[in-house]
C-alpha cells in the first residue's frame, strides 16, 4: 500500500463527460477515492456525501476524483442520477487503481473476481498525503476534511 510521503502515481483518464483528466493537472490537494461500483448502495453513498460536502471542499481549494472500473456511459447516468459536482473517472482495466493498491481479487457471494478495493488517498502536490483504506462510506468526506484541519 502506498504510505504517506510516497510519490502519487500519475494517471489519465476519462470523467463522465468523456473529458481527459489527469492528476498532474491540479495543484494543491486532491482526494482520489476509488469505488467498487457506480449506483450501488455504498458508492451512492459515499459519492452523495462528497456531493454533499462539495461547497467545504471548493472552499478550501481540494479537488476530488472518484475511480471505478466503470465505462464511461455508467459514470454519466450515475453522476447526473444523484447531481455530483465530481469527476468520476473509468479505469475499464483496473491499471490506475492497481497502481494506488487498490484492484484485485475479491469474493462476494461465492464467486471470486477482480474489482476496486474502496480506499482513498489525500494528494497534496503530488505527494501521498494521507492513506484511507477500506473505508466506511458514511460520513468519509468529513473525516477527510476533520484530518487536514
Amino acid at each position: 500500500m502506498l504510505e504517506p510521503g510516497d510519490e502519487a502515481p500519475d494517471f489519465e483518464l476519462e470523467n463522465q463527460d468523456g473529458e481527459t483528466v489527469r492528476l498532474s493537472d491540479f495543484d494543491g490537494r486532491v482526494v482520489v477515492y476509488f469505488y467498487p461500483r457506480a449506483d450501488t448502495p455504498g458508492c451512492t453513498t459515499e459519492a452523495c456525501n462528497f456531493r454533499d460536502n462539495w461547497d467545504d471542499y471548493a472552499e478550501r481549494n481540494i479537488a476530488v476524483l472518484g475511480i471505478s472500473d466503470d465505462p464511461v456511459s455508467d459514470l454519466a447516468a450515475f453522476a447526473e442520477k444523484y447531481d455530483l459536482p465530481i469527476d468520476l473517472l473509468s479505469d475499464e482495466d483496473g491499471t490506475v487503481a492497481t497502481k494506488y493498491d487498490s484492484y484485485g481479487e475479491k469474493n462476494m457471494f461465492g464467486n471470486t473476481f477482480d474489482g476496486v478495493f474502496r480506499n482513498t488517498f489525500v494528494v497534496n502536490d503530488g505527494t501521498i498525503e494521507a492513506v484511507y483504506e477500506g473505508v466506511d462510506p458514511e460520513g468519509h468526506a468529513e473525516a477527510i476534511l476533520a484530518d487536514i484541519e
